[in-house]
Protein backbone atom coordinates (compact mmCIF):
# COMPACT_ATOMS: atom_id res chain seq x y z
CA UNK A 1 0.00 0.00 0.00
CA UNK A 2 1.16 3.34 -0.99
CA UNK A 3 2.33 6.24 1.50
CA UNK A 4 -0.43 7.78 -0.31
CA UNK A 5 -3.01 5.60 0.41
CA UNK A 6 -3.45 4.06 4.08
CA UNK A 7 -5.47 1.09 4.87
CA UNK A 8 -6.66 -0.49 8.30
CA UNK A 9 -8.51 -3.30 9.47
CA UNK A 10 -10.84 -3.66 12.48
CA UNK A 11 -13.65 -5.26 13.58
CA UNK A 12 -14.70 -6.55 9.98
CA UNK A 13 -14.37 -2.83 8.43
CA UNK A 14 -11.79 -1.46 6.34
CA UNK A 15 -10.33 1.92 6.10
CA UNK A 16 -8.92 3.21 3.38
CA UNK A 17 -7.58 6.34 3.57
CA UNK A 18 -6.31 9.42 0.73
CA UNK A 19 -3.32 10.36 2.57
CA UNK A 20 -1.94 13.68 0.45
CA UNK A 21 -3.14 16.27 3.25
CA UNK A 22 -0.29 18.74 2.32
CA UNK A 23 -2.08 19.21 -1.26
CA UNK A 24 -5.80 18.13 0.27
CA UNK A 25 -5.63 14.84 -0.64
CA UNK A 26 -5.10 15.49 -4.15
CA UNK A 27 -5.48 12.12 -6.41
CA UNK A 28 -2.26 11.18 -8.27
CA UNK A 29 -2.34 8.40 -10.80
CA UNK A 30 -0.88 5.71 -7.76
CA UNK A 31 -2.94 6.87 -5.57
CA UNK A 32 -6.18 6.08 -8.27
CA UNK A 33 -4.41 2.67 -8.87
CA UNK A 34 -3.48 1.72 -5.41
CA UNK A 35 -7.03 2.84 -4.86
CA UNK A 36 -8.72 0.30 -7.45
CA UNK A 37 -6.34 -2.81 -6.89
CA UNK A 38 -7.22 -2.50 -3.10
CA UNK A 39 -10.90 -2.26 -3.97
CA UNK A 40 -10.62 -5.07 -6.36
CA UNK A 41 -9.23 -7.41 -3.69
CA UNK A 42 -11.45 -6.52 -0.68
CA UNK A 43 -14.25 -7.19 -2.92
CA UNK A 44 -13.71 -10.92 -2.67
CA UNK A 45 -11.72 -10.46 1.15
CA UNK A 46 -14.09 -12.92 3.69
CA UNK A 47 -12.67 -10.79 6.77
CA UNK A 48 -13.86 -7.59 4.92
CA UNK A 49 -17.63 -6.61 6.10
CA UNK A 50 -17.59 -3.31 4.96
CA UNK A 51 -15.11 -0.23 3.54
CA UNK A 52 -14.74 2.98 4.44
CA UNK A 53 -12.96 5.64 2.24
CA UNK A 54 -12.29 8.76 3.74
CA UNK A 55 -9.43 11.67 3.61
CA UNK A 56 -6.68 12.47 5.80
CA UNK A 57 -6.37 16.00 7.20
CA UNK A 58 -9.16 18.81 6.93
CA UNK A 59 -10.35 17.55 3.36
CA UNK A 60 -11.60 14.49 1.66
CA UNK A 61 -9.84 15.59 -1.66
CA UNK A 62 -9.84 18.21 -3.84
CA UNK A 63 -10.02 15.73 -6.90
CA UNK A 64 -7.60 15.59 -9.70
CA UNK A 65 -3.68 17.24 -9.38
CA UNK A 66 -4.74 20.75 -11.15
CA UNK A 67 -0.84 21.56 -10.32
CA UNK A 68 0.40 18.40 -12.42
CA UNK A 69 -2.30 19.36 -15.07
CA UNK A 70 -0.76 22.92 -15.24
CA UNK A 71 2.50 21.67 -15.81
CA UNK A 72 1.52 19.98 -18.96
CA UNK A 73 2.57 16.23 -17.65
CA UNK A 74 0.12 14.27 -19.96
CA UNK A 75 1.22 16.80 -22.90
CA UNK A 76 3.09 14.56 -25.34
CA UNK A 77 0.42 11.73 -24.76
CA UNK A 78 -1.45 10.42 -27.52
CA UNK A 79 -5.43 10.95 -27.27
CA UNK A 80 -5.76 7.05 -27.52
CA UNK A 81 -3.23 7.08 -24.65
CA UNK A 82 -4.69 9.37 -22.35
CA UNK A 83 -8.19 7.63 -22.88
CA UNK A 84 -7.37 4.46 -22.14
CA UNK A 85 -5.28 5.51 -19.45
CA UNK A 86 -8.18 7.44 -18.10
CA UNK A 87 -10.62 4.66 -18.23
CA UNK A 88 -8.72 1.55 -16.91
CA UNK A 89 -8.32 4.16 -13.88
CA UNK A 90 -12.08 4.76 -13.42
CA UNK A 91 -12.75 1.59 -12.93
CA UNK A 92 -12.19 2.04 -9.34
CA UNK A 93 -16.19 3.55 -9.89
CA UNK A 94 -17.65 0.52 -11.26
CA UNK A 95 -15.89 -1.63 -8.79
CA UNK A 96 -17.31 -0.16 -5.88
CA UNK A 97 -20.90 0.46 -7.22
CA UNK A 98 -20.43 -3.25 -8.22
CA UNK A 99 -18.89 -5.05 -5.09
CA UNK A 100 -20.98 -7.26 -2.85
CA UNK A 101 -19.76 -5.07 0.14
CA UNK A 102 -20.94 -1.77 1.65
CA UNK A 103 -18.80 1.35 0.90
CA UNK A 104 -19.05 4.26 2.79
CA UNK A 105 -17.46 7.45 1.81
CA UNK A 106 -16.72 9.75 4.76
CA UNK A 107 -16.70 13.42 4.19
CA UNK A 108 -14.85 16.04 5.54
CA UNK A 109 -14.07 19.28 4.06
CA UNK A 110 -14.37 19.46 0.26
CA UNK A 111 -14.82 16.69 -1.75
CA UNK A 112 -14.58 17.80 -5.11
CA UNK A 113 -13.99 16.75 -8.87
CA UNK A 114 -12.79 13.08 -9.72
CA UNK A 115 -12.41 12.76 -5.46
CA UNK A 116 -16.51 13.43 -5.45
CA UNK A 117 -17.04 11.09 -8.54
CA UNK A 118 -15.58 8.16 -6.49
CA UNK A 119 -17.53 9.10 -3.06
CA UNK A 120 -20.76 9.32 -5.41
CA UNK A 121 -19.70 5.81 -6.33
CA UNK A 122 -20.01 4.56 -2.65
CA UNK A 123 -23.01 2.84 -0.93
CA UNK A 124 -23.71 6.07 1.67
CA UNK A 125 -22.19 9.22 1.98
CA UNK A 126 -21.64 10.20 5.96
CA UNK A 127 -20.28 13.81 6.16
CA UNK A 128 -19.24 16.62 9.27
CA UNK A 129 -20.78 19.91 8.93
CA UNK A 130 -17.50 21.07 7.06
CA UNK A 131 -18.25 19.64 3.88
CA UNK A 132 -17.67 21.15 0.80
CA UNK A 133 -19.46 19.46 -1.95
CA UNK A 134 -18.43 20.61 -5.59
CA UNK A 135 -18.06 18.96 -9.04
CA UNK A 136 -15.40 21.38 -10.25
CA UNK A 137 -14.81 20.40 -13.74
CA UNK A 138 -15.99 23.40 -15.23
CA UNK A 139 -13.42 25.14 -13.23
CA UNK A 140 -10.51 23.72 -15.29
CA UNK A 141 -12.13 23.37 -18.67
CA UNK A 142 -12.99 19.16 -17.98
CA UNK A 143 -16.32 17.63 -18.89
CA UNK A 144 -16.08 15.17 -15.89
CA UNK A 145 -14.74 11.46 -15.34
CA UNK A 146 -15.13 8.71 -12.86
CA UNK A 147 -18.73 8.09 -13.42
CA UNK A 148 -20.23 11.14 -11.74
CA UNK A 149 -22.65 12.31 -14.20
CA UNK A 150 -23.80 8.14 -13.94
CA UNK A 151 -23.80 8.44 -10.20
CA UNK A 152 -25.23 12.20 -9.67
CA UNK A 153 -28.01 12.37 -12.57
CA UNK A 154 -29.75 9.32 -10.52
CA UNK A 155 -29.56 11.08 -6.98
CA UNK A 156 -30.57 14.69 -8.14
CA UNK A 157 -32.20 14.20 -11.34
CA UNK A 158 -30.71 15.28 -15.09
CA UNK A 159 -31.35 19.30 -14.65
CA UNK A 160 -29.37 19.17 -11.34
CA UNK A 161 -26.72 17.52 -12.18
CA UNK A 162 -26.78 19.83 -14.98
CA UNK A 163 -26.57 22.60 -13.18
CA UNK A 164 -24.13 21.58 -11.02
CA UNK A 165 -21.49 20.25 -13.67
CA UNK A 166 -21.81 23.66 -15.70
CA UNK A 167 -21.73 25.77 -13.30
CA UNK A 168 -19.77 24.23 -10.71
CA UNK A 169 -21.54 25.50 -7.61
CA UNK A 170 -20.13 25.11 -3.86
CA UNK A 171 -22.74 22.92 -1.97
CA UNK A 172 -22.39 23.13 1.66
CA UNK A 173 -23.31 20.36 4.11
CA UNK A 174 -26.63 20.69 4.86
CA UNK A 175 -27.44 21.57 1.00
CA UNK A 176 -26.37 18.67 -0.19
CA UNK A 177 -28.15 16.66 2.21
CA UNK A 178 -31.46 18.45 1.39
CA UNK A 179 -30.86 17.43 -2.48
CA UNK A 180 -29.92 13.44 -1.45
CA UNK A 181 -26.20 13.93 -2.21
CA UNK A 182 -25.04 12.86 1.45
CA UNK A 183 -26.96 10.61 3.42
CA UNK A 184 -25.92 12.52 7.49
CA UNK A 185 -24.21 15.20 8.47
CA UNK A 186 -22.97 15.30 11.48
CA UNK A 187 -21.22 17.58 13.95
CA UNK A 188 -17.52 17.14 13.02
CA UNK A 189 -16.09 16.17 16.38
CA UNK A 190 -18.78 13.20 15.96
CA UNK A 191 -17.70 12.15 12.18
CA UNK A 192 -15.28 9.11 12.83
CA UNK A 193 -16.91 8.16 15.38
CA UNK A 194 -20.65 8.21 13.73
CA UNK A 195 -18.88 6.38 10.68
CA UNK A 196 -17.72 3.66 12.85
CA UNK A 197 -20.86 2.84 14.45
CA UNK A 198 -22.65 2.55 11.26
CA UNK A 199 -19.74 0.61 9.72
CA UNK A 200 -19.48 -1.81 12.22
CA UNK A 201 -23.21 -2.83 12.24
CA UNK A 202 -23.14 -3.60 8.43
CA UNK A 203 -19.90 -5.42 9.01
CA UNK A 204 -21.34 -7.35 11.87
CA UNK A 205 -24.66 -7.53 9.80
CA UNK A 206 -26.33 -10.43 7.36
CA UNK A 207 -23.07 -10.42 4.41
CA UNK A 208 -24.23 -12.74 1.57
CA UNK A 209 -28.24 -11.08 2.27
CA UNK A 210 -26.32 -7.32 2.00
CA UNK A 211 -25.14 -7.80 -0.89
CA UNK A 212 -27.76 -9.48 -2.80
CA UNK A 213 -29.37 -6.43 -1.53
CA UNK A 214 -27.32 -4.10 -2.61
CA UNK A 215 -26.71 -5.94 -6.48
CA UNK A 216 -30.94 -5.32 -6.35
CA UNK A 217 -31.37 -2.36 -5.33
CA UNK A 218 -28.06 -1.39 -8.12
CA UNK A 219 -30.42 -3.12 -10.71
CA UNK A 220 -33.32 -1.60 -10.01
CA UNK A 221 -32.09 2.17 -10.92
CA UNK A 222 -32.37 1.01 -14.87
CA UNK A 223 -34.48 -2.07 -14.73
CA UNK A 224 -38.02 -2.44 -15.28
CA UNK A 225 -41.01 -3.14 -12.91
CA UNK A 226 -40.90 -6.83 -14.28
CA UNK A 227 -37.17 -7.19 -14.18
CA UNK A 228 -37.02 -5.74 -10.89
CA UNK A 229 -39.33 -8.32 -9.89
CA UNK A 230 -37.23 -11.56 -11.42
CA UNK A 231 -34.32 -9.62 -9.20
CA UNK A 232 -36.20 -9.67 -6.10
CA UNK A 233 -37.39 -12.78 -6.15
CA UNK A 234 -34.03 -14.67 -6.97
CA UNK A 235 -32.60 -12.65 -4.59
CA UNK A 236 -34.87 -12.66 -1.54
CA UNK A 237 -35.08 -16.55 -2.04
CA UNK A 238 -31.18 -17.04 -2.00
CA UNK A 239 -30.80 -15.06 1.11
CA UNK A 240 -33.66 -17.15 2.50
CA UNK A 241 -31.32 -20.00 2.25
CA UNK A 242 -28.54 -19.03 4.04
CA UNK A 243 -27.82 -19.66 7.88
CA UNK A 244 -28.09 -16.08 8.82
CA UNK A 245 -31.68 -16.00 7.64
CA UNK A 246 -32.09 -19.04 9.98
CA UNK A 247 -30.75 -17.14 12.67
CA UNK A 248 -32.53 -13.78 12.31
CA UNK A 249 -35.72 -16.06 12.48
CA UNK A 250 -34.80 -18.10 15.33
CA UNK A 251 -33.36 -14.36 16.97
CA UNK A 252 -36.47 -13.14 16.28
CA UNK A 253 -39.30 -15.28 18.01
CA UNK A 254 -36.51 -15.97 20.95
CA UNK A 255 -36.90 -11.94 21.48
CA UNK A 256 -32.74 -11.86 20.75
CA UNK A 257 -30.25 -10.17 18.35
CA UNK A 258 -28.92 -12.63 16.39
CA UNK A 259 -25.80 -13.47 15.37
CA UNK A 260 -24.52 -13.20 12.04
CA UNK A 261 -21.72 -15.45 10.91
CA UNK A 262 -21.57 -14.50 6.70
CA UNK A 263 -23.30 -17.71 5.37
Amino acid sequence: MSEHLLERQENGVVWLTLNRPERLNALTDGMLDGLLAAMQRLSEDRETGCIVLSGAGRGFSAGGDVKGMAEGSHQDDTLEGRMQSLRRRMEVSRVIHEMPKPVIAMIRGPAAGASLSVALACDMRIASETALITTGFAQVALSGDFGGSWFLTRLVGPAKAKELYMTAARLGAEEALALGILNRVVADDVLEAETTKLAESLAAGPRITLAYMKQTLNGAVTASLSETLDMEARNHSRSGLTEDHLEAAKAFVEKRKPVFVGR
